[in-house]
């Protein structure tokens, strides 16, 4: 059956055709709670109970509560804004033999290619404007049914079935409208209220269309466009505005750039993390020496989605560790250290789900079958605190249509809930006391 949060996501999903609307929403709702916005370009002043955000290149986000008094340590969930997409080239037009207009686009993430064909596409992102002081950006969606990849009849590729692989300069370029077709970055601005002479550049992305669905003999099951991450950027930051008390200083993060390494100035592999921190410390007057004793006494849940054993490849599942839909949060583990837990953080998490009330299960790859990496230990070479990667179980991961369970979301808001509530303290070596 339907449940509480399914909709609300599903709702968050439609309105974040792009990081950057995805990062919009976020701020809109900090905006609504009392939340201030603070620059990293300005000195920042804060004020125990005081409730502050930023965001960088419009597509990450940090948000974190004062306590009124001393606080322990940071209680921090991560998970990132972005999903495997499409990316629009400059110049994108391509014209066909005088017959069709089709956009240049590259791949964008370790997407699954094949789902991309004969659906309902669109583009959306972000125009760059020339301004009478300089440049601005301005959020755009064309928000109809805009462009199509179409496939090649089977009567073209009789072997298609055996096996394709997929090139996307040749195979995934959208049809986007007849010879005449006015330029897209044209199209987009007008659409937006802006002057076309205006744009100077652009990021845009192609996005699905299709309708986020509950379905299943009894509506068990939830699929919609960016479920990786978006899921778990919304029930992070529904934790955090239902959370209240507490020991510590809860921080919510969003990074971008997951899906293609981190690797940027609003990735996790950016100091974006341990620039907040420790701003946040000096603004509270506090030196280094405090900053590196709370560290100590902090905790990081790295929030991103999870496989859930495949109805039809349960060969490619771990023997053992095999998430379900429907069945929890997933609590995820890798030897390799790509996701961050080990005894003691799993022990942590498990003590925190059980203070949630919720379910937990456990997933590990198959020892054949190596996995991917996620936020968790990018973000710790840069803040050094304790941490666990926690995930919702899904199927078609980076596809652009996923699969979950309903309910799961409301599980891991939970959690969410409870963790930025709660406080860590470290009274021996690798014992704590978690309030």
């Amino acid at each position: 059956m339907e449940r509480a949060y399914d909709k609300e996501l599903l709702d968050f999903i439609q309105n974040s055709p792009s990081v950057y609307h995805m990062i919009a929403g976020q701020k809109q709702r900090l905006l609504a709670a009392g939340y201030t916005q603070l620059l990293e370009s300005e000195a920042w002043e804060l004020r125990p109970g005081g409730k502050y955000f930023l965001t960088r290149n419009g597509s990450s986000i940090a948000a974190f509560r004062v306590p009124e008094g001393p606080f322990r340590g940071f209680m921090i969930m991560a998970s990132h804004s972005d999903s495997p997409a499409l990316k629009v080239k400059e110049h994108p037009e391509i014209t066909v033999e005088g017959t069709y207009r089709k956009l240049n686009v590259e791949l964008y993430g370790g997407a699954l290619l094949a789902p991309w064909f004969d659906r309902p596409l669109s583009v959306a992102g972000r125009l760059f404007l020339r301004t009478a002081e300089g440049v601005r950006p301005c959020l755009v969606d064309a928000g109809r049914d805009l462009v199509l990849i179409p496939s090649l009849a089977i009567h073209m590729n009789r072997e298609v079935n055996a096996g394709y692989e997929y090139r996307v300069q040749r195979d995934l370029l959208p049809l986007y409208g007849g010879a005449e077709a006015r330029d897209l970055t044209a199209l987009l601005a007008r659409e937006a209220g802006a002057d076309p002479a205006d744009v100077l550049d652009h990021d845009l992305f192609v996005y699905d269309r299709q309708a986020p669905s509950i379905w299943g003999a009894e509506r068990e099951f939830l699929s919609s466009p960016r479920l990786d991450d978006t899921q778990c950027a919304f029930a992070s930051l529904t934790g955090f505005l239902e959370s209240e008390g507490g020991e510590s200083l809860p921080v919510h993060v969003v990074f971008d750039n997951e899906e293609i390494g981190s690797s940027t100035r609003q990735g996790a592999d950016s100091t974006l993390l341990a620039d907040t921190l420790r701003r946040i410390t000096a603004g509270l007057g506090l030196d280094e020496r405090t900053y590196l004793e709370k560290l100590s006494q902090s905790f990081l849940l790295s929030a991103d989605n999870a496989h859930a054993m495949h109805p039809n490849y349960p060969d490619k599942c771990d023997p053992v560790n095999r998430p379900r839909l429907g069945g929890g949060v997933v609590l995820k583990y890798s030897g390799s250290q790509k996701y961050t837990t080990d005894g003691a953080s799993g022990a942590i998490a498990r003590v925190l789900a059980e203070k949630a009330g919720i379910r937990l299960q456990t997933f590990a790859n198959h020892s054949d079958i190596p996995g991917g990496t996620t936020l968790g230990n990018i973000s710790v070479r840069h803040v050094a605190v304790r941490s666990a990667d926690v995930g919702i179980a899904q199927l078609a991961m980076h596809a652009p249509y996923e699969t979950c369970g309903c309910g799961d979301t409301a599980d891991l808001t939970a959690l969410a809930r409870t963790l930025f509530a709660s406080s860590l303290c470290e009274t021996g070596e690798e014992t704590y006391t978690i309030r």
